[in-house]
């Protein structure tokens, strides 16, 4: 794929026009096959298999999930799949075993097609209990949550709600509460498997959280080159640094605070702190817009550091930096990860359901009548062509907010 953008559109078309008559087929197998068989016995499970293919920040969300599969069968015996692009932030949590992680390339429709059998094949050779299917109403894999082979098979339901049709494939329908958190709501998953699927969507208390997510750990090695390399990119000696991710490229638009916002905002903190350096990160196909942004700035200690760093070496930088100001993307997320404090930037989705846990996790949110306007029922789509909900988020604000916090951090008067 080219970018995130084109990779979105095309899994959304393989979804609607592909996933729906899949699903129908299966589910015509599966309800057939079930005339001439008896009904399942639904033992103990001893190998579990996570189905999260796209949005590595839910990833993250999900990290206490699967450490409760990992306690309940051992960390050898849980397993993920995920889109190729997607694994390094399955490698990066540390909570399964390289060995267990399944990726589907998705360079085309038709290596993501035969990709996706391969995986399955060996799947399948794995014999997997259980499988708990991460994605909100996605047709695709809730026909490769069937494919499996798994005995059981757990995802959301809307049953009398709205949402995309996925067929009948699952044998634990576990009903999607809109007003849970995102990481309770995978929670609810790993319980699924505790009840017998006939009782749901009757369900028992989802207990709050009860640990904090992974702690990234980079090597003295690696702390050591990205200082290197952003002294190279000009950063002066001893400054400290906030991050600004401008996302010019966002899947999902709509999400996107507008970057003369974020040159105002770099223009102001330079201004309020001379032994402070603004870096904007992005993805390389982002340099060139982030680098004219930089230009705009004006200043030496403004450097872009889009397209200079791998994933990995972003989570080194995230480390060595005091603030990240980001809108709700993966970024945010990431960020979690390690020690520094994080402003995100909440408009057409609610951080009720997906902002980052933590105490460093700071959200800015105008909660319009209208927002969040994207939800998993209406399949993240809308209506909207004008994000007011990001535009009513004024650079005033998210300027004194990382003031204050970077004030805290640097023990500074105001």
């Amino acid at each position: 794929m080219k970018n995130f953008s084109s990779q979105a559109q095309v899994l959304q078309r393989i979804d609607r026009y592909v996933g729906v008559p899949v699903c129908w087929a299966l589910t015509f197998w599966r309800r057939t096959g079930s005339l001439f068989k008896r009904a399942p016995q639904f033992t103990p499970y001893r190998r579990v298999l996570f189905l999260k293919l796209a949005e590595q920040g839910s990833t993250v969300l999900a990290s206490e999930a699967i450490r409760a599969a990992a306690t309940r069968v051992g960390r050898e015996n849980v397993y993920f799949l995920v889109f190729e692009e997607n694994r390094f932030i399955v490698d990066v949590l540390g909570l399964i075993p390289a060995q267990n992680v399944f990726t589907i390339r998705t360079k085309s429709a038709w290596t993501m097609a035969v990709s996706c059998l391969r995986q399955l094949r060996a799947i399948r050779r794995t014999r997997i209990d259980a499988c708990l299917d991460l994605e909100f109403f996605a047709r695709f894999s809730a026909a490769i949550a069937y494919l499996t082979g798994a005995r059981q098979r757990v995802g959301f339901h809307t049953y009398f709600g709205e949402g995309p049709y996925r067929g009948d494939l699952l044998t634990h329908r576990v009903l999607y509460n809109s007003h849970l958190h995102t990481s309770r709501a995978f929670i609810s998953l790993i319980m699924a498997l505790d009840v017998r699927p006939e009782t749901l969507p009757t369900f028992a208390v989802v207990p709050p959280p009860s640990v904090s997510p992974p702690r990234f750990q980079p090597t003295p090695g690696e702390r050591q080159e990205m200082q290197q390399l952003i002294a190279r990119l000009g950063v002066p000696p001893h400054h400290r640094l906030i991050l600004l991710n401008a996302n010019a490229s966002d899947l999902l638009p709509l999400r996107k605070w507008d970057e003369r916002n974020y040159l105002s905002l770099a223009k102001k903190l330079l201004q309020e702190f001379s032994d402070l350096a603004v870096v904007f990160t992005g993805a390389p196909d982002e340099a060139p817009q982030i680098e004219e942004l930089v230009r705009l700035v004006g200043s030496p200690r403004s450097v872009c550091l889009a397209g200079h760093t791998t994933l990995r070496q972003l989570l080194v930088v995230y480390g060595l930096a005091e603030v990240l100001v980001t809108n709700d993307s993966g970024p945010a997320h990431f960020a979690s990860l390690t020690e520094i404090d994080v402003v995100a930037l909440f408009g057409p989705e609610t951080p009720l359901l997906f902002a980052a846990p933590g105490p460093r996790s700071h959200v800015l949110w105008t909660g319009l009548a209208c927002s969040p306007c994207v939800n998993a029922f209406n399949n993240r789509q809308t209506a909207c062509r004008d994000n007011v909900c990001m535009k009513t988020i004024a650079v005033e604000q998210v300027f004194e907010t990382v003031c204050q916090i970077y004030r805290q951090r640097t023990r500074r008067p105001a």
